[in-house]
């Protein structure tokens, strides 16, 4: 379908080292897109990188929380990737707590990584994409969510409160970007459960505090409250983060597209 072709963009993918951001790098690089992977795991993304398909791709060390580190690698795009289209916020990281044992240092944690590393992204990848950016073309900023942020799952208070603010960043970001006339689209996509290492890290957390007899268990509430019957799969956020990068979705903007299998509705 000539609307989901990338070809001839540039896509930048943070956390792009493994899971959901590998998979979404993938997709991404398979419908054409030049693909820069950045992640704080150096060994991991270079191997992510010369894997994707096609040519052209790169790695660049990345820590999502640094304003310098945003400056660094989105500078990088526009003058060795031949531009910025497409920025994919979705590194983050899950802290499984009880709301009654919370750790401030595992707060803030999550509240950087997740909310402060998107509301970085967001602004580094307009200053690049808008008309006297480096980059200069426009383009869109995909931010990942969760379905977290639309359910009560107990055990992770925190990590959905971040994940409600990258759904209200998204939609302020869209009509900034409206309003001064940047040319770029954002939304944002509320994942379901998938078993990557998160994942299943949930799954095993979730059960060690006592919420849930065994993660098995815990995995097995998931899908009785999913309509679709099973877990997430990585293609299944992937597709839809081809989607909102592509032309097909050109008229999208300032939207959460919940791909959960209709967990969250």
């Amino acid at each position: 379908m000539t609307h989901l072709d990338l070809s001839g963009r540039t896509a930048l993918v943070t956390g792009g080292a493994q899971g959901l951001g590998e998979g979404m790098a993938h997709a991404l690089a398979a419908a054409g897109a030049r693909v820069v992977i950045a992640d704080l795991q150096d060994d991991l993304g270079e191997k992510a990188a010369d894997a994707l398909p096609g040519e052209g791709h790169g790695f660049v060390h990345h820590d999502v929380t640094d304003d310098a580190s945003w400056a660094n690698v989105t500078t990088a795009c526009a003058s060795d990737f031949g531009g910025l289209d497409i920025v994919v916020n979705n590194a983050g990281i899950e802290i499984t707590s009880l709301l009654v044992d919370l750790d401030p240092d595992q707060v803030r944690r999550q509240l950087e990584v997740n909310l402060l590393g998107t509301s970085l992204g967001i602004k580094h990848a307009f200053r690049t994409m808008r008309p006297e950016g480096a980059a200069g073309k426009g383009g869109c900023v995909i931010n990942v969510a969760s379905v977290a942020a639309t359910i009560a799952f107990p055990g992770i208070g925190v990590y959905s409160a971040t994940k409600s603010g990258v759904d209200r960043l998204t939609r302020v970001a869209a009509m900034e970007a409206g309003k001064l006339g940047y040319g770029v689209r954002v939304n944002c996509i509320y994942p379901g459960l998938v078993p990557t290492a998160m994942g299943a890290g949930l799954a095993n957390d979730v059960a060690s505090i006592g919420l849930f007899g065994s993660p098995e268990e815990a995995v097995g509430a998931v899908i009785e409250l999913t309509p679709s019957g099973r877990l997430g799969e990585v293609s299944d956020m992937a597709d839809a983060v081809v989607f909102l990068a592509s032309d097909a979705a050109r008229f999208v903007n300032g939207v959460g597209l919940p791909v959960d299998g209709g967990m969250g509705m």
